[in-house]
């Protein structure tokens, strides 16, 4: 069994792939995994949920429940994945129309986790072995394409490369996150791409072209990053091949077509609009930047992604606002960036020229990374490590390249073979650590928040998140010190969330949700109250809103009914009722505070709203007898 062998190569891939990533089959959902799958209503329907998945913007149907809009102005057409978890989801069990729109309504802040959401809990672990295997058999089409394609006469060099690939931190996020699998498949058809490109050059049979046109296509439904395969496949052709450039741009014709069939479609679905025109700073990361800034910031962010491939730690889900703070052209930074880009831009350019393949490992690094630089279009995001995942091809080629440059310059033979093998196993052991710990994070929110707030302690998502977190945990907690100081936690990273967005609608419904269960419903409907002027219709308020007309009824008669302070009662029931005014039994209890309180005429007119809401309200007639009774007369007062 020698190394240079491919079989022996896809099963030390497999294998390293599979322990590195093993521990993530025990993760929950964590992240946009609600958004994405388990509040997605065609993603919950299974089967008969594909059409509309394959029609419709990613967020839709999670944002139209919500009754709030989609968070961005341009869409995100990506179906293939989350049609994947669709059929996922007709095996484990469909959730039915008349419990679809119940599941929908749950708040997690104000409920603890139901049945419903324990179970999809459990689906979640079949997502991630799913999500597993797919990086697996990834890996092993990358590996065939580093042979087939790039090192057709270095076996060992594709080996190296593919190797980094597998084993490299940064791509925790895109496998621990079952929402990134559209990452993951988007990949896999980009190389299979590749190769029946390859394939069909070499044998000229039809159905190779077609199996290439296809996959392309699905790449294209994976994540728009198949677009840039319209340079990468003919600069191959002509680095690889040795075609002309005229030979390289004509062998495209078949796959610009189907670009212009894609994007037709994509148009036709969710239209093509700017992707962070949203007037929400977690939606437009550069909102409060000036053109400078931005333009700096973005250019600076770009020296961030090169340096988390070269040493990945530490680690965090999110950069949005306040992760990664402006600046402006006086930063060195900014200008070590330009440089350093400038430099590889150069490196790429005399390499194509020269037909070596640096300049396409170069290529395939560079134009992957501009499509998500927010330089040609913001997209929505400052920066995130799934967004390298495709751009990480390109440089694990040129680092494969490297060591195995330095490792010829060591003589003998054998010295120079330990050498390689020592090297390699530190990086898979410190790699593997890495990962694997990382996978752990990613267990679900509370895990994978409370761990990154170390990293990005400024993140106002990380921070709302964060305090999410904390709410739930409270409505585990025994202790009551402990649940105290637990909601108190929140409320303070809530409040600087909101110091910086005055508009930030979750941060709102969870804080009033932290200030419920500390008892103090006056500013938890005020919290509710501001949320609904940014979003009136949004579905959970109602729920919400009744929720907390309870609390008042409940408080009115623990703290108060009980003690006989009624004028205090009638306070706390009168609060109630203006949220929910046409509940039978809460008019019938202001009528016994009223009534308790020698307000009779005040109890009759409780009472009676009681019986015009439900007439046979067998309390409410009694009390209207009552009352009537001392009153002496046959109702009339009650007018």
């Amino acid at each position: 069994m020698r190394l240079e062998n491919f079989k022996v190569q896809s099963i030390i891939i497999g294998l390293l792939a599979l322990i590195f990533y093993f521990n993530s089959f025990f993760n929950e959902d964590a992240f946009d995994d609600q958004l994405v799958i388990v509040k997605n209503e065609y993603v919950q329907e299974g089967f008969s949920g594909i059409p509309k998945i394959m029609t419709t913007d990613c967020y839709e149907s999670f944002f139209r429940h919500e009754k709030s809009g989609l968070p961005l102005s341009a869409a995100r057409y990506r179906p293939l994945s989350i049609a994947t978890f669709a059929i996922e989801q007709q095996f484990m069990g469909t959730v039915s129309e008349e419990n679809m729109d119940n599941f929908f309504k749950q708040d997690v802040s104000f409920n603890s986790a139901t049945p419903e959401h324990e179970a999809f809990i459990n689906q979640m672990h079949v997502r991630h072995v799913v999500n597993v295997i797919l990086y697996i058999l990834t890996c092993i089409v990358l590996l065939y394409f580093f042979r087939y394609v790039v090192f057709k006469k270095e076996p060992v060099l594709a080996f190296i490369s593919a190797l980094l690939f597998v084993i490299h931190p940064i791509h925790t996020e895109v496998v621990a996150n079952v929402k990134s699998r559209d990452e993951i498949l988007s990949l896999l058809f980009i190389c299979a791409t590749f190769i029946f490109l390859y394939k069909y050059h070499e044998r000229r049979k039809i159905w190779l072209l077609g199996a290439g046109i296809l996959s392309y296509f699905l790449a294209c439904l994976s994540k728009e990053y198949a677009l840039v395969l319209v340079v990468l496949l003919p600069l191959s052709l002509y680095i690889f091949n040795k075609y002309s450039i005229k030979k390289s741009v004509l062998a495209m014709v078949p796959f610009f077509v189907t670009s212009a069939v894609y994007l037709a479609l994509r148009y036709n679905v969710v239209h093509l609009k700017g992707e962070a025109t949203d007037a929400n700073i977690l939606n437009n990361p550069f909102m409060l930047a000036s053109a400078g800034e931005a333009l700096a910031t973005k250019i600076a962010i770009l020296l961030s992604y090169l340096r988390l491939l070269i040493f990945p730690h530490p680690l965090s889900a999110d950069y949005s606002y306040n992760a990664i703070p402006y600046i402006n052209f006086s930063y060195p930074i900014v200008w070590l960036s330009l440089m350093v880009h400038a430099c590889i831009l150069v490196a790429m350019i005399i390499l194509i020229i020269k037909r070596h393949f640096l300049g396409f490992a170069i290529a395939c690094y560079l134009f992957f990374i501009a499509l998500v630089s927010n330089i040609p279009a913001d997209i929505g995001t400052a920066m995130g490590e799934r967004l390298v995942f495709h751009s990480s091809i390109g440089f694990v080629m040129v680092l494969a390249w490297v060591i195995y440059k330095v490792s010829l310059s060591i003589k003998p033979e054998i010295i120079r073979n330990r050498f390689l093998i020592a090297f390699i196993l530190l990086l898979i052991i410190s790699s593997g650590f890495k990962t694997i710990t990382r996978n752990a994070d990613w267990k679900n929110n509370y895990t994978l928040f409370t761990q990154d707030i170390k990293t990005v302690p400024k993140s106002i998502l990380v921070c709302h998140n964060v305090a999410s977190s904390y709410i739930v945990a409270a409505d585990e907690q025994l202790n009551d010190a402990e649940k105290r100081q637990n909601l108190l936690n929140a409320i303070d990273l809530l409040n600087y969330c909101l110091s910086i967005d005055h508009n930030y609608f979750s941060a709102f419904v969870n804080r009033g949700a932290a200030w419920e269960k500390l008892g103090d419903i006056d500013r938890a409907k005020a919290d509710i109250d501001s949320a609904k002027q940014i979003i009136p219709a949004f579905a959970s308020l109602p729920g919400i809103y009744l929720e907390i007309s309870g609390r008042y009824m409940q408080r009115g008669w623990e703290l108060y009914g009980k003690n006989g302070n009624y004028s205090a009662e009638i306070n706390e029931y009168v609060k109630s009722i203006s949220i929910d005014s046409t509940n039978a039994d809460k008019w019938y209890n202001l009528g016994g505070a009223y009534f308790h309180n020698k307000q009779y005429l005040q109890a009759l007119y409780a009472w009676g709203q009681c019986i015009k809401i439900d007439p046979n309200h067998v309390k409410g007639q009694r009390g209207i007898q009552s009352v009537r009774v001392i009153l002496g007369d046959s109702g009339s007062s009650a007018k």
